[in-house]
């Protein structure tokens, strides 16, 4: 009779305890579920607004580049001319500083399309037709305007300089580029430049780099004299001789 009913108290013990195991596994998972999904409904709740929503940046400061204001504006205009130029851009430097005031440019870029282009020779052309002191194309000029007239040709030739300059956000390098090939070159890499274009960039933005470095010296000048800018600047000085004689009433 003990023996039975010690029995019946250890089942009734397993009994209980499979039970209550049951109930707390139940409630685990009822409290495991209830968090996942508490969790799940503040992500959406922080997530839907955002996706919802339409962000909106608003620029404080745009960042332009370094280079943008240093052969512009009224201070770049003010300048000192190197005098790294030949004497036969030197002969132009009164006109020169007045141009780099009427076009807010540096007076030394301005010198250095002039170096290249003519070397001072305001009656040069070129086998493409580009005329004068810039070497201005025909098709930027008015109809009846003389192209070889210094001040005519000097305004066709910086107003496209400065749209080559606006156009590059200042780069003095590309805007040179466009000068020579034209301003879609400006857009484009290096590789896709003409040859001619890709000397252009090379003499003008060094050039103009020693230029307004205030060493006083130019390697690269020197070396474009030595690959054929020599007889250019030979050809201006024999120009300016004669236009100073004709000055002096000679």
């Amino acid at each position: 009779m003990a023996t039975q009913t010690y029995e019946r108290s250890d089942s009734l013990v397993s009994s209980l305890y499979d039970r209550l195991q049951s109930i707390v596994c139940a409630f685990v998972l009822l409290l495991c579920g209830a968090i996942g999904f508490a969790g799940t409904l503040g992500a959406a709740h922080i997530l839907t607004p955002l996706a919802a929503s339409t962000i909106t940046y608003e620029i404080i400061e745009p960042q332009t580049p370094a280079y943008s204001a240093v052969a512009m504006g009224e201070s770049a205009a003010l300048t000192p001319l190197s005098s790294v130029f030949t004497p036969q851009v030197q002969y132009w430097a009164p006109l020169i500083n007045a141009w780099a005031i009427a076009f807010q440019m540096d007076p030394n870029l301005i010198a250095t399309v002039i170096q290249i282009e003519s070397c001072g020779d305001p009656s040069v052309g070129s086998s493409a037709g580009a005329q004068g002191l810039f070497q201005v194309m025909p098709f930027h000029f008015a109809p009846g305007e003389d192209m070889l007239d210094v001040q005519t040709n000097a305004a066709r030739g910086l107003n496209y300089l400065a749209g080559g300059l606006a156009k590059a956000n200042g780069h003095v390098g590309l805007a040179l580029a466009g000068y020579n090939g034209g301003h879609g070159v400006i857009d484009r890499g290096w590789a896709t430049w003409p040859a001619e274009t890709q000397r252009y960039y090379y003499w003008g933005s060094r050039i103009y780099s020693e230029a307004t470095s205030g060493t006083g010296s130019s390697p690269t000048l020197q070396e474009w004299l030595t690959a054929g800018g020599g007889s250019l600047c030979t050809r201006a000085q024999a120009t300016e001789d004669q236009l100073t004689q004709q000055q002096a009433g000679y």
